[in-house]
């Protein structure tokens, strides 16, 4: 049985700690992690932030960040591939030898805030005999099986969860609609393409979890 925990790493433990004490008003939801070797580790996110070109200016000077590239701006938002390297190096290792998924991770200047998932306990508790002995300086927040996961299935994020929920309440998916796009995004206090863009990703995300059977799995 799958094992869920959500941790809260303080930056100096994560990543990009120097470019969020800079722009402490800048949030960070990570989208997806790969790890491409026992070095870097490549998240893929979404950044919401006042001043996008003094962060990018930010992120390049962090000793964390060894790549960065901007694929998407909505106006309030953008879209980066980056490569981290340096003090994140246990998060890779937790990835890479422990099975562990980072299904959702949100950074800010309070910190990061991880929901990883692993194939078992024991797999866990190796993961964390590996932390303490490292030194690592974390918060376990929650800690439960996956037949009580109610609330994280379908790898959506609780921001995503609660969107869908709202959209689905007011009405945007009956037939007809009960409300436009620019009906939720009001109600959101967001733009009507910044609405757009995170409805897409999350419904996406949906569709991948609940209809799309991927290669790896359907080998076996």
């Amino acid at each position: 049985m799958s094992t869920i925990i959500e941790l809260k790493f303080p930056t100096e433990e994560f990543a990009l700690e120097e470019t969020l004490d800079t722009h402490p008003g800048a949030h960070i939801e990570i989208e997806r992690v790969v790890a491409d070797n026992s070095d870097h580790i490549t998240p893929y996110m979404w950044v919401r932030t006042d001043d996008f070109e003094a962060f990018e200016a930010a992120l390049r000077g962090d000793p964390t960040v060894e790549e960065v590239d901007m694929f998407l701006d909505t106006g309030e938002e953008r879209s980066y591939q980056m490569t981290w390297t340096g003090p994140i190096d246990f998060i890779v290792q937790v990835l890479t030898e422990y099975s562990g998924t980072i299904t959702h991770a949100d950074g800010s200047a309070d910190g990061w805030d991880l929901r990883v998932v692993f194939p078992d306990r024991k797999a866990l508790s190796w993961a964390y005999e590996a932390a303490q002995e490292a030194g690592f300086q974390f918060e376990i927040k929650t800690l439960y099986g996956s037949e009580d996961a109610r609330g994280v299935q379908y790898g959506l994020t609780e921001a995503q969860r609660n969107m869908l929920a709202g959209a689905f309440e007011a009405g945007y998916f009956a037939v007809p609609r009960e409300t436009s796009l620019a009906g939720l995004a009001e109600q959101e206090d967001i733009s009507h393409q910044a609405l757009s863009e995170r409805l897409r990703r999350a419904t996406g995300t949906l569709v991948e979890s609940t209809l799309i059977t991927h290669s790896d799995e359907s080998d076996e």
